[in-house]
């Protein structure tokens, strides 16, 4: 083979290399692109169909930390003896069984969101536990108004939860 013959063979081969190569990145790109496409449009329409029920696990819990916040917890559960000790397990019994009843809710909140409220389920319970151990607290009554006066004094544990939940469900706008 002569250099004349190889020149010509490269001068037709090289061009298209080039365009093999050029057209080879192009369809590589282009099919990075729409499967990132596709990949950006199932997770908007999981995102359309996972918010609402994002929103009724925060309404669940907005609902429970309500129940357990001790103003209406001393008010809905009635004392069944006037044994602090009887009163106190059945207080705490309640806010258990509302808390059993909400657990599958975790999995639609953030990790920090559910410890606050993990946090504020176990501050109540230790509160009713505090007023439970006084020995100046005698029935369940003077425990009732002990509970209630010291809610005078500091904010319920629940409240602190609650306005989490609100400011997480503002981010999600």
């Amino acid at each position: 083979m002569d250099a004349t013959r190889i020149i010509e063979l490269a001068s037709y081969t090289l061009p298209s290399l080039i365009t093999g190569v050029v057209a080879y990145q192009f369809f590589n790109l282009h099919t990075k692109d729409e499967a990132g496409r596709r990949r950006f449009l199932l997770h908007r329409e999981a995102q359309k169909t996972a918010l609402p029920i994002r929103l009724q696990a925060y309404e669940r819990m907005t609902l429970f930390l309500e129940r357990i916040s001790l103003n209406q917890l001393l008010i809905r559960i009635a004392p069944i003896s006037t044994e602090k000790n009887d009163y106190e397990q059945l207080i705490i019994a309640h806010i258990e069984q509302e808390f059993e009843h909400n657990l599958t809710q975790q999995v639609y909140m953030s990790n920090e969101c559910w410890s606050i409220i993990l946090t504020a389920k176990n501050a109540t319970i230790q509160m009713i536990r505090m007023a439970a151990k006084k020995e100046s607290i005698e029935n369940t009554n003077q425990m009732r108004e002990l509970i209630l006066n010291d809610l005078l004094e500091k904010q319920s544990p629940s409240n602190a939860a609650l306005e989490f939940i609100k400011q997480e469900v503002s981010d999600l706008w």
